[in-house]
């Protein structure tokens, strides 16, 4: 491929290649995300211009970017099939279904008839109507961030992802046997039969092998990282075998190992190393696929295709919607929403499209207007759902005791009752410079619920020899630990229960103990670990959030507990997690008679009404019968999220905040602030986490 001048300097090598697209991953969707636009934007514009209509620094057509895009794309539907919640789909799997139908036909139909009345063959139509069937979650993080995940509009939605991604797969395989020149009715049937098995074997066998592996490797997470890698890849191989894209496969493997993995670390990590690093290639090479003059030439002489693409898509979108609103009788805001969620066309859309492209079926004006169809869509169906979404907000929130305990049910004459556990604080000690205040917040906190503390000291060691003067030495200081720990919990008259544990992993150790004790509540040091297993593999912090049966409180305290008398809390969502958190804070505030500020960032474009009802709500949490504690509320409506946190914080002795998890979005990671806050807040912070249910 022709190359600039000044160019011509870059070897020609593989490296060369994965440095360009690396350099490109990191630099330019952040750029393009601060425009308000989608990051994969960039990504495709870096395609077009490092293509071979551009500067023809890549080529779309060498085994590197062959290999790199397709472990992009299968990386991309198998993330798409990990991200569905399958217990929500269980719980209104009717229902869901019966939305996955509607919102599969209509735009079926719709993509259909434009292609039939753009003069393509009924196979190019009917894959271009598979095109507007499927659906990608891309507004997920928004009714997430509103705490409306658990509402059946959300549920349905989510639950429909999962039929339409299936069909619109299963219409691609059809259509693309029949482009070349392999179909007849033996072998549909053929291909339906090997499909039906094939699938039986993914989703069960992956499935029951994903949870003895598992079961078998708990504490190994680089081995359940190699598994699930394998697991998607042997998936996608088998598809190949059968005669089927391979993106079926992966979408397949996504759905298998889902339940196996859940909501771990392990899913955390396979999800982060494909959105930083190889679901970004595959946008890029999208983008070299791109024919500039022809796309200009679409979007002018011949922009009544992408046209009517586009409204295709919208108005079958939202007739679809409006069917279900008649079927189960939604309200109208509820049938908004639904139809923002179902308007996205990006993960199966683009890797179905590039697909039918590469095999002929799909000609270049089809390809660019699809293009054409992601970008509008990515940017609609976001903005319509943080228009709509705020409105199913609940007008009351549920009041709660201080009492963040975990309760035991047990039957009793076939009559369930809850027994309220002891309340227990579980406080791992192995900094002497933090110990002494880790220990006086617990101490203050168990002394307020009668209850009492456990500090823990983990020996580590995995080798078989106990005599070791290495070993001997970590028992010394961890007997010295705990010996202090004891005259704390003497001074704040609170009962006190040292622990010794030698474990090879400080935070199974944790865990396993905090289990064994009933533990209400850990308290852990904050740690600020940069190497490159905890890059990886996260840190102990890490661990015992995802594993804990209890919720977490990492701290970085300043100063004394006792001299703690303004708290902030960070209010994100209204959810049940956030109450607990908000409770939390609370009763840190009982203790030393605090007082407690809520502070709720809310996107700049928020409406007084929305704002007005996230201020009803939250004073509503904060109404706890007998609470004498002084409280405020401060909502905030604006962009600068990390700023104003940063601003609004000064002057006060602790910041509590909730962990949150890293998620993504139609295989772009979706920020935190989280890791910003607390590496420029001047006061201490409290990061609340609990485990997951």
């Amino acid at each position: 491929m022709p190359t600039m001048q000044l160019l011509n300097w870059l070897p020609d090598s593989p490296i060369v290649i994965f440095t360009i697209l690396l350099l490109v991953s990191l630099t330019l969707p952040p750029w393009f995300e601060r425009l308000r636009l989608p990051g994969l934007v960039g990504l495709l514009l870096a395609g077009v211009v490092l293509g071979e209509h551009g500067l023809g620094v890549l080529d779309s057509q060498s085994e590197t970017m062959k290999l790199l895009s397709d472990i992009g794309k299968i990386y991309l539907m198998f993330v798409a099939g990990l991200e569905i919640d399958l217990a929500q789909f269980k719980s209104k799997k009717d229902r869901a279904i019966g939305f996955g139908i509607s919102t599969f036909i209509f735009p079926m139909l719709a993509g259909i008839a434009i292609g039939l009345w753009f003069g393509f063959g009924w196979n190019a139509a009917i894959l271009i109507g598979s095109l507007l069937a499927s659906h990608t979650l891309l507004a997920y993080p928004i009714v997430q961030r509103l705490g409306l995940i658990d509402t059946e509009p959300i549920i349905i939605s989510v639950g429909a992802t999962i039929f339409t991604s299936i069909s619109a797969l299963l219409v691609l395989a059809i259509c693309v046997s029949v482009q070349a020149g392999e179909f007849s009715l033996y072998s549909l049937s053929w291909q339906l039969g090997s499909l039906a098995i094939y699938s039986a074997v993914v989703l069960f066998g992956f499935d029951w092998a994903g949870k003895a592996y598992f079961k078998r490797n708990g504490s190994e997470e680089g081995n359940q990282f190699l598994f699930v890698l394998l697991s998607v890849f042997l998936a996608s191989v088998g598809a190949q075998i059968i005669q089927i894209d391979q993106i079926v496969g992966a979408f397949l493997a996504g759905l298998a190992v889902n339940d196996a993995v859940g909501n771990s670390l392990v899913k955390d990590k396979v999800e982060f190393v494909g959105s930083v690093l190889f679901i970004p290639f595959f946008f890029i090479a999208m983008g070299l696929f791109l024919n500039v003059p022809v796309f200009i030439s679409t979007l002018t002489t011949n922009f009544t295709l992408p046209l009517a693409i586009v409204l295709g898509l919208i108005i079958s979108k939202f007739i679809a919607a409006w069917a279900v609103k008649l079927l189960y009788g939604y309200s109208r805001d509820e049938t908004l929403l639904i139809w923002s969620l179902s308007l996205p066309q990006v993960a199966t859309t683009l890797a179905a499209a590039l697909v039918g492209f590469n095999v002929g079926l799909l000609s270049e004006e089809v390809f660019n207007s699809v293009i054409v169809l992601m970008l509008a869509t990515s940017i609609l169906g976001p903005l319509l759902t943080q228009k709509y979404a705020p409105r199913l907000l609940p007008l009351k929130a549920a009041k709660s005791s201080f009492n963040i305990n975990p309760t035991i049910k047990g039957g009793e004459n076939s009559q369930e009752a809850e027994k309220t556990l002891p309340f227990t604080v579980v406080v791992p000690i192995y900094n002497p410079d933090t110990q002494r205040y880790l220990m006086e917040m617990a101490a203050l906190v168990a002394r307020h619920e009668e209850g009492s503390i456990v500090p823990l000291a983990i020996a580590t060691h995995a080798q078989v020899h106990m005599d070791e003067p290495e070993f001997q030495k970590a028992l010394k200081q961890s007997r010295l630990l705990l010996k202090r720990s004891e005259e704390v919990g003497q001074e704040f008259n609170v009962k006190t229960e040292p622990v010794l544990r030698i474990d090879g992993d400080v935070a199974t150790g944790i865990t396993r103990t905090a289990c064994e004790k009933d533990a209400s509540l850990i308290v852990m040091g904050w740690s600020e670990n940069t190497s490159l297993r905890a890059r990886l593999f996260g840190t102990v912090i890490d661990s015992v959030f995802w594993s804990s049966h209890c919720p977490v409180a990492v701290m970085r305290l300043l100063q004394e507990p006792v001299e703690i008398r303004q708290i902030l809390v960070l209010v994100k969502t209204i959810a049940p997690r956030t109450i607990r958190t908000i409770r939390f804070a609370q009763l840190l505030a009982s203790t030393n008679k605090a007082a407690v500020t809520l502070l709720h960032i809310c996107p700049a474009q928020t409406s007084p009404q929305q704002i007005a009802i996230m201020e009803t709500q939250l004073t509503e949490i904060l109404s706890v019968e007998g609470s004498s504690i002084n409280s405020n509320i401060v909502v905030r409506a604006t962009n600068d999220v990390v700023g104003t946190i940063l601003e609004q914080a000064k002057g006060f002795d602790l910041v509590v905040l909730r962990s949150q998890r890293r998620r993504t979005a139609g295989g772009l990671a979706v920020s935190s602030v989280t890791h910003e806050v607390m590496q420029n807040l001047r006061c201490s912070v409290v990061m609340f986490g609990e485990p997951q249910v």
